[in-house]
């Protein structure tokens, strides 16, 4: 029994009563940030010794879908810094001691875009840069952020030089005012800027160790089947996931608006033939996505639980399965967004903002088909894949 999706139902109404407050502070409200944390949500993919859940991603998923599916902010925000504790949990236990020792529901941002540059210097690296879309930044004490290693005159040099830096909150400033955006608004996806900060080595992880699995050997977790899963996938799955939960969203938002609507002409909308139609083929197209992006979760928790290595040809099909799941859905909204008549775009009104989310969620990098399809084009025909391509 997932017993935080149970918890996560019994907040549905609050959720959807603090999306309109969320968007106009630009962050969820403290008191949403409090009352996920309550649930467990972001410690479900945490090792048990570090207080954590270790849940099944299967089990993750479906709560981040619960969250997503009634704030489309929240479900991000969940969802983005739920999936950190995945790849903490395969770093160091001296980093491990340091975020989670004192407080288990201490929360950690991102973004993993390697804009920043790092020296190095006896004990670890000297780090700099700046970084956008680090969602839920505000309401968490740590960051993840990724990085160049570069040689003493801050030239890249080495062939795999990307790196994930971990650092609290005392060494990055967080740029005020730095998303002011169309949709995802509550999930404060601000940009944070470093300079000239230590980070110790043993809050370095290549992610070169996570795609292979060394990571999880080093950290003494390979026994543990959810750190066996790709992490590649599950990051990119968070994204996915959270746009998808942003179309169910958005499918209930349009059934509840049209259950009693009336068009200009007199005649009940939940009796049209055209709008009936439009309904049908993107509910059923919304739910392809959803049973296809869970099937798959549960297809490679299954390799997972077994020990059975999870080849780079499996996960391109997943990967090429995620976007098209997220591009078949968003597709679905904008078709009966097409239906929901003026009184949809009113900013009381929840259908618009679900549709502006949807879109926003669509254009993060994960979701970026064309790329995704190439790698899985590419490995099908026995082809040599892109550099640094991460599956």
């Amino acid at each position: 029994m997932n017993t935080v999706l149970e918890r996560v139902e019994e907040l549905a109404v609050y959720l959807e009563d603090q999306a309109e407050e969320a968007d106009d502070l630009g962050r969820l409200p403290d008191e949403t940030r409090k009352r996920l944390e309550e649930t467990g949500v972001v410690r479900m993919l945490q090792p048990k010794d570090f207080g954590g859940l270790e849940s099944s991603p299967v089990e993750f998923f479906e709560t981040v879908l619960a969250i997503g599916s009634r704030h489309g902010s929240s479900g991000w925000v969940a969802g983005v810094v739920g999936v950190h504790p995945f790849e903490l949990a395969v770093g160091t236990r001296q980093m491990q001691q340091e975020i989670w020792g004192d407080d288990p529901d201490t929360w950690v941002a991102s973004p993993y875009a390697p804009f920043g540059r790092a020296r190095p210097v006896d004990g670890g690296f000297v780090f700099s840069g700046r970084w956008p879309f680090s969602s839920g930044t505000d309401l968490c004490d740590w960051v993840v952020l990724g990085g160049m290693v570069t040689d003493q005159q801050g030239q890249v040099t080495e062939p795999s030089p990307v790196r994930h830096f971990i650092l609290p909150r005392s060494d990055y400033e967080i740029v005020p005012d730095s998303w002011q955006v169309v949709g995802l608004r509550g999930t404060g996806s601000k940009d944070v800027i470093i300079k000239d900060a230590f980070v110790p080595a043993h809050r370095v992880i290549d992610p070169v160790d996570l795609e292979t699995g060394a990571a999880a050997e080093q950290a003494g977790r390979a026994d543990v089947p959810l750190y066996r899963m790709p992490f590649h996938t599950m990051f990119s799955g968070t994204i996915a996931c959270a746009t998808l939960a942003l179309a169910e969203g958005a499918l209930a938002a349009f059934i509840s608006h049209s259950r009693s609507r009336v068009s200009r002409a007199g005649h009940q909308v939940s009796q049209d033939p055209h709008q009936l139609a439009a309904l049908g083929g993107a509910a059923s197209d919304i739910q392809a996505s959803r049973v296809q992006f869970l099937s798959d979760i549960e297809r490679l928790w299954d390799l997972a639980q077994r020990n059975v290595p999870i080849d780079v040809a499996v996960r391109a099909e997943i990967r090429r399965n995620q976007v098209r799941a997220v591009r078949r859905a968003v597709d679905a909204v904008d078709r009966i967004v097409a239906h929901a008549g003026g009184h949809a775009m009113r900013l009381d009104n929840p259908i618009q903002r679900f549709w502006r989310d949807a879109h926003t969620g669509l254009a993060h990098a994960s979701n970026v088909a064309d790329p995704v399809y190439a790698v899985y084009g590419l490995n099908l025909y026995g082809h040599d894949l892109p550099p640094g391509t991460r599956l």
